[in-house]
């Protein structure tokens, strides 16, 4: 069934891509059994906890601490727009650590729903409403030091999973875009003027030859960044670039669309 939500996209979105991209790359065997594994299959449902009330792409500007002592983790701080954030079972949060280097250490734990000191609001948006987003705050939590994801450390870990989100932004900008168009072509078809339909005007047959184009190039800058991404060959910088490059075409895209279909 075809569903055209951006809002349930970005909640499958920030749990591919942000989560349990976290978890494929940075856990050990044990974590991926309990929780790569059920978010596979869909049994479990996570979020990523970086942006923070007073830094948004600031990551190195994170006041979130977590606060070694013995074998756990003492994990203080707000986090907020987090994507399925309310009601995920699982949350992967970035927190400054290392002390003694004068908390400048940036590190990634794995935190199970239920933990005490973690308290979720849902915040009031005005469209996606099929994605909740939330604010997340944690008051001494006690995190135990296994679930500590220790493949990563430093501002690498954090800005490694902005790429794998950057990169499902590039594509799903290319499936807002393209509905936009689907929809303008089949009233372009359907809605009649001077006795023939508007899309045999060629007013309007330009307006759509150009948005297909921009679409189909998005397409290949897309394709082709999945390609070198297998191959362990893209950078920070071509992926941000096709992000937004294909938000920028969705925009104009939807805008035109908006223009031949007119009143309706």
């Amino acid at each position: 069934q075809k569903i055209n939500s951006g809002g349930f996209a970005a909640a499958i979105w920030a749990h591919v891509y942000l989560a349990m991209t976290h978890l494929n790359k940075e856990a050990n065997h044990d974590i991926k059994e309990r929780y790569l594994t059920p978010s596979i299959s869909g049994d479990k449902i996570g979020c990523l906890c970086i942006t923070e009330p007073f830094g948004g792409s600031d990551v190195a500007g994170m006041r979130t601490t977590a606060e070694k002592k013995g074998d756990t983790y003492i994990l203080n701080g707000s986090k907020t727009f987090i994507t399925n954030g309310v009601y995920s079972d699982y949350l992967v949060v970035a927190a400054k650590t290392a002390p003694e280097l004068g908390g400048k250490g940036m590190s990634i734990f794995l935190l199970d729903r239920d933990m005490p000191g973690i308290n979720a609001t849902k915040l009031d948006k005005l469209g996606w409403r099929a994605s909740d987003t939330g604010e997340i705050s944690f008051d001494n939590v006690k995190v135990p030091k296994e679930n500590l994801l220790p493949n990563k450390s430093g501002l690498g870990a954090p800005l490694m999973c902005l790429d794998s989100a950057r990169f499902g932004i590039a594509w799903g900008a290319i499936g807002a875009a393209m509905d936009c168009y689907d929809t303008a072509l089949r009233y372009s078809k359907e809605r009649m003027q001077f006795g023939k339909p508007i899309g045999q005007f060629q007013l309007q047959q330009k307006k759509l030859a150009e948005m297909i184009t921009e679409i189909t190039k998005a397409q290949l800058m897309a394709l082709r960044l999945g390609q070198l991404k297998n191959e362990g060959k893209a950078t920070s910088a071509q992926i941000s670039m096709a992000k937004r490059n294909n938000v920028d075409m969705a925009i104009k895209i939807a805008r035109e669309a908006r223009q031949i279909l007119g009143g309706m």
